[in-house]
């Protein structure tokens, strides 16, 4: 396959974007970040709980939390997407994650009574983690435990054959892959070359501060929706020589300003890739601890080696008892997320809030029921006008 030229990127990342887009209403909530802070903005949004002031994800669908490696091994579900991460709001993520689960039911034709069960079942996970003892780990829904058999049970070999095709130590252009500038070679080669990129491949478990590190290629990476169009590279490394030798694989990301709002005068960094890996650090420890922050090419990056074990977890095709378990079992990732920053006074103002505004009729608070209402239709809306532009163009 023919890869375009660097400088002609643009035009085909935006139909691809497009198109991914169109899929699916799920599929729109996942790339239309920007629409929904938008709407918060708007009269309905500002009708939301002003929470304490902690880092959040910002851009916390479904699709955005997932099993993911730390550097000595273990496996476990966490928020793995933190371009958006800020200090702020946490009943905004409640609320974005809330809409994914809603657009998932019904991407699985479930009824509308199950998206209300979903909210409840949600409120009471978030709320599960501000509890004594909510690190014992509750039971796994049936596609959670899925992602986690597969997560443990993946190597680099899968890892290669699912991300550059093969094992061999080059990446193969094509559909996932494209061409470089002679720029973006040097400027990813000098990066690999430095002692903080050293220090966080052999970081990871079973390797070696002395092990020799080299960059073997590298490759424009066309992955994720809203992201696309950012300037993302995949980076082939080998570790530690001859029989010792193993290769793993750097995503590196450009980071822009987060359309998440902040709270004011929170005290963040300036540079967004500093930003990104200080939020990861709060919310995902094991994953911020693997990342960190940098400059190239006159822009701000974070970098992360991607680990066989870092994965998407796929809610598609629910029943009505799984959209539940795993409503409630999201939600408690996302609670202890923010849980860990806040202190006890702070924890039991949250849940006292969190209590207000319930009807007899919902076992959660009316302001999240009227706000996803609200998004659902909304972005429904933005989908359709969405499909019919995109059919249009082409």
């Amino acid at each position: 396959m023919k890869t375009p030229r660097p400088t002609a990127r643009i035009k085909p990342l935006n139909e691809l974007r497009n198109l991914k887009m169109a899929r699916s209403a799920h599929a729109y909530v996942r790339g239309s970040t920007v629409q929904f802070y938008e709407w918060l903005h708007s009269q309905s949004g500002r009708r939301l709980p002003s929470g304490p002031p902690v880092w959040i994800c910002g851009d916390c669908h479904a699709g955005n939390l997932g099993p993911t490696g730390d550097s000595k091994g273990r496996i476990d579900i966490h928020i793995r997407d933190l371009d958006q991460t800020v200090i702020g709001n946490p009943a905004h993520d409640l609320v974005r994650l809330a809409l994914s689960l809603a657009t998932a039911a019904r991407g699985s034709d479930l009824p509308g009574v199950a998206t209300a069960r979903m909210l409840e079942e949600m409120m009471q996970g978030y709320e599960l983690a501000f509890e004594d003892g909510a690190d014992e780990e509750p039971a796994r829904p049936a596609q959670v435990k899925a992602g986690m058999r597969s997560a443990v049970q993946r190597t680099w070999k899968h890892l290669a054959q699912e991300r550059i095709e093969d094992t061999r130590p080059t990446i193969p252009l094509g559909k996932h892959f494209w061409s470089l500038s002679r720029d973006e070679r040097h400027g990813l080669k000098d990066l690999c070359s430095t002692p903080e990129i050293h220090a966080l491949v052999t970081s990871l478990k079973g390797r070696s501060k002395d092990d020799r590190v080299e960059m073997l290629d590298c490759a424009y990476w066309v992955k994720g929706c809203s992201s696309l169009g950012l300037l993302r590279y995949a980076v082939l490394l080998s570790v530690g020589d001859d029989e010792d030798q193993e290769y793993c694989l750097l995503d590196v990301k450009e980071a822009v300003a987060a359309a998440a709002p902040r709270t004011p005068r929170a005290g963040m960094p300036r540079d967004n890739g500093k930003r990104v890996v200080e939020g990861a650090r709060h919310l995902s420890p094991g994953l911020g601890n693997r990342m960190l922050a940098t400059r190239m090419l006159d822009h701000g990056f974070f970098v992360r080696e991607l680990l066989p074990q870092d994965m998407k977890l796929e809610l598609d095709q629910l029943s009505e008892r799984e959209a539940m378990k795993a409503a409630g079992y999201l939600a408690r990732v996302v609670g202890l997320a923010h849980a860990r920053q806040m202190d006890l006074a702070t924890r039991t103002s949250w849940m006292r809030d969190l209590q207000l505004n319930r009807s007899q009729t919902l076992d959660a608070p009316s302001w999240l029921w009227s706000n996803v209402v609200h998004l659902v239709g909304s972005h429904e809306q933005g989908y359709l006008e969405h499909c019919r532009r995109y059919a249009l163009e082409n």
